[in-house]
């Protein structure tokens, strides 16, 4: 298992219909998948001229790597695609960030074509048309990527209440609601 927060850079966020939304969801995301011991990276669509990730998701998980790249798919990078795959246990990515209709979309179409298992946290990812994101999530879960909400993944993850994380990931839920 691996969480990929894509593209959350401040020029990106702006321009999504709900960024703040969107930021505070991926923070969410972040939040759980540390707490639940997921390995995760951040990914930078060309950095050099867009801007880096945005500091305070940097800043909840700061030993997670963050990938650049020029394709929009993160895995149509060579360097990304073999960190990723490369990682212990990778069977199943589950995507947060932006764009929906782009970047979001390639990395789980190819991520599926590589056999790995994709949840799209529907909650956590966003365009800037709506009716766009809409319709590329449903065609993702035609193609068998699993289009939930977060909360609904990460309490799968954690399975029952007897879950060591259970107690910080209900305040996580009620801070980040």
């Amino acid at each position: 298992m691996f969480l990929l927060c894509v593209d959350m850079q401040p020029v990106f966020i702006r321009a999504m219909s709900e960024g703040d939304r969107i930021q505070r969801r991926c923070a969410f995301a972040v939040s759980a998948a540390m707490g639940l011991g997921i390995p995760l990276a951040f990914t930078e669509q060309v950095p050099q001229k867009l801007g880096t990730t945005e500091a305070a998701l940097l800043e909840l998980a700061p030993q997670a790597p963050v990938w650049s790249k020029n394709s929009f798919s993160a895995l149509g990078d060579d360097g990304i695609r073999d960190a990723l795959l490369g990682q212990r246990d990778v069977g199943h990515l589950i995507l947060c960030g932006i764009e929906t209709p782009v970047c979001v979309y390639q990395t789980a179409i190819a991520a599926l074509a590589e056999g790995l298992q994709v949840s799209i946290l529907i909650d956590a990812v966003g365009a800037r048309r709506p009716s766009d994101a809409d319709a590329c999530l449903a065609a993702l879960a035609r193609a068998g990527a699993h289009v939930l909400p977060s909360e609904t993944v990460f309490y799968s993850l954690l399975h029952d209440v007897s879950h060591p994380f259970f107690r910080a990931y209900t305040q996580l839920v009620k801070t980040h609601g």
